[in-house]
């Protein structure tokens, strides 16, 4: 018979709601939530006394590049995916113990790593939904070749198409098509596209919207027969509202977007996933850490308007997923989204973004995100409420006194 823990005196944040749940026992058995009841405990079961803590859903980071092991990404893309690959780890032990349980890489992350986890040679790390290489345009922000780099015939399948551990470029709506497929092909959950340009790629304008509208089309069509769906690199507000209203699912960052079209977004079926974190650890730690002059330029331009989109995305009521985007070294300050965010939106928005909406993104409400009877066990439990003061959350998960994940204990001091 599978052992059952039994959480306790506990005030429970379901993910969703902003009134904490007391008086009532949490089951787990095997992997699952099993019942949520005021029914006494099993004496044989593993009783946690939780002392009145937060007992709440493990986080999910829905932005992150786990291949990514430097801020120089023209540099990142020439190392050897053993090297990446032992960075990767890292990465995703360090996000299990900030309380990260679900991550979704969205560049660069492929079957490899997956299978590790699958097969137990990777253990103690989120779980991890990949969509293999960005598609980007000739020249687009997934193209880090710099602008004197001359054609060398080994980085080009023999289409011509230029190809890297984190992107491939492909011009043309069938182009684009071939593209997809071939992600999908080699596991993607979803695919991403470079919608405009962008921070880190050294040749592209970062207020300048890449792809035509038939090549997002192309792909947002493949996409959807394949019951998956596009996630679209985006900053200015023109490529937003392209996105939106070309069926992107996932509009990444949103961050130049202004309220017209945060208006309209919001009458879409897409949600958009701000980045935070980066930006500021960037605008902070960029230069020492080796990025390039040219993006700490693009950097600066978009600083002014990454809080403030926030405010105009939550008063028009956009659906606002949560996400982090750092790269290299600077994974460490993945819990910094919450008091950034916190800024300027109520607590309970940003707990949300990081549970029941990233959730309903991935397409699992009620199995992750959540505490609720049949939802995967992912669970928190927390000294201080996130609700009143989110900095508890956004000290690196040193005020996290349990975290399990699928059922089974990864830190447990109590």
């Amino acid at each position: 018979m599978t052992k059952r823990t039994v959480f306790q005196s506990a005030r429970i944040f379901d993910g969703e709601s902003e009134t904490l749940r007391e008086g009532i026992n949490v089951v787990v058995e095997g992997s699952l939530i099993r019942e949520i009841s005021d029914r006494p405990a099993d004496e044989n079961a593993d009783i946690v006394d939780c002392g009145g803590r937060i007992l709440m859903p493990g986080l999910i980071d829905a932005h992150v590049h786990v291949y990514t092991a430097g801020l120089n990404i023209g540099r990142v893309v020439q190392s050897p995916m053993s090297y990446l690959a032992h960075f990767a780890a890292e990465f995703l032990h360090a996000s299990l113990d900030r309380g990260f349980t679900t991550v979704r890489d969205v560049g660069g992350a492929d079957v490899g790593i997956a299978l590790a986890i699958k097969d137990g040679l990777l253990k103690r790390v989120p779980k991890l939904i990949y969509g293999g290489r960005v598609i980007s345009q000739t020249g687009g922000h997934g193209d880090f070749r710099p602008g004197d780099h001359a054609l060398e015939a080994e980085h080009f399948c023999g289409c011509a198409r230029h190809t890297d551990q984190l992107a491939v470029v492909a011009d043309g709506p069938d182009a684009v098509r071939k593209a997809v497929r071939e992600e999908l092909r080699r596991g993607a959950s979803h695919i991403k596209i470079m919608a405009s340009g962008g921070v880190a790629s050294p040749t592209d304008p970062l207020d300048r919207c890449q792809y035509s509208d038939d090549e997002i089309l192309a792909a947002v069509d493949e996409a959807n027969r394949a019951g998956s769906y596009i996630a679209a690199h985006c900053h200015p507000t023109e490529a937003v509202h392209r996105a939106a209203a070309l069926g992107v699912r996932s509009i990444e960052h949103a961050t130049l977007i202004d309220r017209e079209t945060a208006e309209f977004v919001a009458g879409t079926s897409s949600f958009t996933v701000p980045t935070m974190a980066a930006f500021f650890g960037l605008l902070e730690e960029g230069e020492q850490l080796g990025l390039p002059r040219i993006s700490m330029e693009k950097l600066r331009l978009i600083m002014d308007s990454s809080l403030s989109g926030l405010e105009i995305m939550k008063h028009a009521g956009v659906r606002m997923g949560f996400g982090t985007d750092l790269l290299g070294g600077l994974h460490l300050r993945q819990s910094t989204e919450f008091t950034l965010r916190a800024k300027v939106l109520p607590n309970i928005d940003v707990l949300r973004s990081a549970c029941s909406v990233n959730a309903e993104l991935l397409r699992q409400t009620g199995k992750i995100g959540c505490i609720r009877e049949g939802a995967t066990a992912d669970i928190l439990i927390v000294d201080g409420n996130p609700l009143e003061d989110i900095s508890v959350l956004g000290s690196g998960g040193d005020r996290i006194s349990i975290i399990m994940s699928d059922g089974s204990f990864h830190k447990r001091t109590i």
